[in-house]
């Protein structure tokens, strides 16, 4: 297994309701048990977690192929993977 592409982890992205001033930790290499974010699973590989500040409440959804052009929002691009 290759360590320079991303692991799909969803073919969908992931809903969560984020809390205003908190920080969350995307999981950008696919590998995490807690999807979408990141447990430390990237430890070895050229992977890092994408940081995300929520400004306010509310619902973003999270990239889960991890093939997103703006990390760590989904931007469509999971409905182009075979």
């Amino acid at each position: 297994m290759s360590d320079d592409k991303p692991q799909v982890a969803s073919t969908t992205p992931y809903s969560v309701l984020v809390e205003a001033g908190k920080t969350y930790l995307w999981c950008a290499c696919g590998r995490s048990q807690n999807q979408p974010f990141c447990d430390g699973s990237h430890k070895g590989t050229g992977f890092t977690p994408v940081k995300y500040s929520a400004e306010k409440k509310e619902w973003v959804w999270f990239c889960g192929c991890k093939q997103t052009g703006s990390p760590p929002l989904c931007d469509g691009t999971h409905k182009t993977l075979t």
